[in-house]
C-alpha cells in the first residue's frame, strides 16, 4: 500500500508539472521524496537510502558524460554548417513527384547523424513542412514522413541520447546493439521507401520556396568539409572506436572548420558550445540551438530517474510486481510484454526517458529468469519503449515533435515507420535471438 501512496503522489505532480507547462523536474523530485518515504517507512535509514540514491546515479555516470558531450556536439554541427550543409542539400535535390520520399529521407538521414528527433524536427521538420504549405501538399503527410524519418536515427543512432541510455541501462555494448537495430530496421526501412514514394508520387509539389536556401548561403560557407565532422562520427564507432572518443573527434574536426573555414570568432564559437548557436532573422529560425545547456533538463532526468532505480534496487519494493511481470512472459512473450509495459510506463510518465529507466527497473529480472539476455531486452525496448514514446499524443517524444512543425495529432496517421518497426520485429525477432524460440513461438 505504501508504494502505491508513493506512486500516486509521484503520478499526481508528474501530471500537474505538465498540465501547468512547469518542468517535470518538479514532478520527479517530489517522486523521490516520495519512494525515499516508502523505503524509510519500511526500515531503511535516511542513510541507507541515500547510499542506494548514490548507487543509483553512479550507474548511470557514462551517460551523463555522453549526454553532455552530445549537446556540445549539436552546437558544433550547427557552427561549423553540417545541419545547414545537409538542409541544403535536401531542398536542392527535392523534385516535384518526390518530395515526401526526399521529406524522409533526410530526416533519416540527418536523424541518424544527430541521433535526435527534436534537433531534426526543429530544423528539417519546420522546413519540410513550410515548403508542403507553400507548395500545396498535404501538411498532415509530411510531418508523419518526418515523424517517421526522425525516430529511425533516434531509436538506432550511435550518438544517439536514448540509444546510449538503453545501452546504459542494460549494460549492453553500444555498437552491437546499433548493428542489431539495423538488422531489424531494413525491412521497415524499405516498406517506408515503397510507401512514401507512393505517396509524393500522388502528392507532387507545385513549387518550392528558396528563400531557405538564401538564408543558408548568406549564413555559411557551404561545402563537402562540412560532412567531416557527421562521417568521422558515424564511422569510428565501427572501427571498434569507442563512443566518447568517436564524438571527440566529431568536435575536433567540427571546431577545426567552424573556426578556419567559417571564420568563427573563437569566442562566439566556446560560447555556443555551451548556450547554443544563435543567429536572427530565417537562418536563425533553421539552425538555432544546441549545446550543453540543452541536454541539462535531460542531464537531471537522468539522474533524478538513476536514484529512484537505487531506491527500488536496494530495497527490492518491486519484487511483487517482477513476479507478476514473470507471469505475464509465460503467457505473451517477452517482446509482447516490453510493449505492454513500454505503453503503460510512457502513458503514465510522459516521457521517453522515464519510461525508459522504469522498464529496465520492471523488465530486466524477468527477462533473465525467464531465459532472455541483456541484449535482448536492449534490442525489444528499442523497439518498443522508444517508439512507443513517439506515439502516445501526450508524450513530449510526440508533442514536442509535432509541435516543432506545427502539425496535429492526425500527422500519427502517416508515421508508418514507428509501426512497421515493432510488427516486423515481432516476426522476425527468433532470426536476431535465438533465446528466444523457448518462450515465445
Amino acid at each position: 500500500m505504501d508504494l502505491l501512496i508513493g506512486l500516486l503522489v509521484f503520478m499526481a505532480f508528474m501530471v500537474a508539472s505538465l498540465a501547468l507547462g512547469y518542468s517535470m523536474l518538479i514532478g520527479l523530485v517530489v517522486g523521490l521524496i516520495s519512494f525515499a518515504a516508502v523505503a524509510y517507512h519500511r526500515g531503511y535509514t535516511i542513510k541507507d537510502i541515500y547510499k542506494m540514491c548514490v548507487q543509483g546515479v553512479s550507474e548511470s555516470v557514462v551517460v551523463l558524460e555522453v549526454m553532455a558531450i552530445i549537446g556540445v556536439i549539436t552546437a558544433v554541427w550547427r557552427c561549423c554548417g553540417t545541419i545547414a550543409f545537409f538542409v541544403d542539400l535536401g531542398v536542392q535535390v527535392i523534385t516535384p513527384g518526390l518530395f515526401i520520399l526526399i521529406a524522409y529521407t533526410l530526416s533519416v538521414l540527418l536523424s541518424y547523424a544527430l541521433g535526435t528527433s527534436f534537433g531534426v524536427a526543429a530544423t528539417v521538420g519546420v522546413i519540410f513542412m513550410a515548403l508542403a504549405r507553400s507548395g500545396g501538399v498535404d501538411p498532415m503527410l509530411t510531418a508523419g514522413a518526418v515523424m517517421s524519418g526522425i525516430y529511425f536515427g533516434d531509436r538506432g543512432a550511435p550518438v544517439s541520447s536514448s540509444a546510449v541510455l538503453v545501452a546504459s541501462c542494460t549494460k549492453t555494448e553500444l555498437i552491437d546493439n546499433v548493428k542489431l537495430m539495423m538488422k531489424s530496421a531494413i525491412l521497415p526501412l524499405i516498406l517506408c521507401f515503397v510507401i512514401y514514394g507512393v505517396f509524393s508520387f500522388f502528392n507532387p509539389i507545385q513549387q518550392v520556396d528558396v528563400s531557405v536556401l538564401d538564408a543558408l548561403h548568406q549564413g555559411f560557407v557551404l561545402s563537402w568539409w562540412e560532412v567531416v565532422p557527421a562521417v568521422v562520427m558515424l564511422v569510428l564507432p565501427f572501427l571498434n572506436v569507442s563512443i566518447i572518443w568517436s564524438m571527440a573527434a566529431s568536435i575536433a574536426t567540427g571546431s577545426v572548420i567552424a573556426l578556419v573555414l567559417q571564420k568563427m570568432p573563437v569566442l562566439q564559437f566556446l560560447k555556443a558550445l555551451v548556450l547554443g548557436y544563435k543567429a536572427d532573422g530565417t537562418l536563425g529560425q533553421i539552425i538555432n540551438g544546441g549545446g550543453l545547456v540543452s541536454m541539462l533538463e535531460v542531464i537531471g532526468i537522468i539522474i533524478l530517474s538513476s536514484t529512484f532505480s537505487g531506491i527500488f534496487a536496494g530495497t527490492r519494493m518491486l519484487d511483487s510486481v517482477l513476479d507478476k511481470i514473470e507471469d505475464m512472459i509465460m503467457k505473451i512473450g517477452r517482446f509482447g510484454t516490453s510493449v505492454v509495459i513500454s505503453l503503460l510506463s510512457v502513458m503514465v510518465f510522459c516521457n521517453q526517458t522515464i519510461a525508459t529507466m522504469i522498464n529496465k527497473d520492471l523488465l530486466l529480472e524477468p527477462y533473465i529468469n525467464t531465459g532472455g539476455s541483456n541484449q535482448e531486452l536492449a534490442i525489444d525496448m528499442e523497439n518498443s519503449v522508444i517508439l512507443i514514446s513517439g506515439i502516445v499524443p501526450w508524450a513530449l517524444a510526440c508533442s514536442v515533435p509535432l509541435t516543432f512543425m506545427g502539425a496535429s495529432y492526425g500527422a500519427m496517421e502517416y508515421a508508418f515507420f514507428m509501426y512497421l518497426v515493432p510488427i516486423c520485429y515481432f516476426f522476425t525477432k527468433k532470426k536476431l535471438f535465438d533465446t528466444s524460440r523457448r518462450r515465445e513461438k
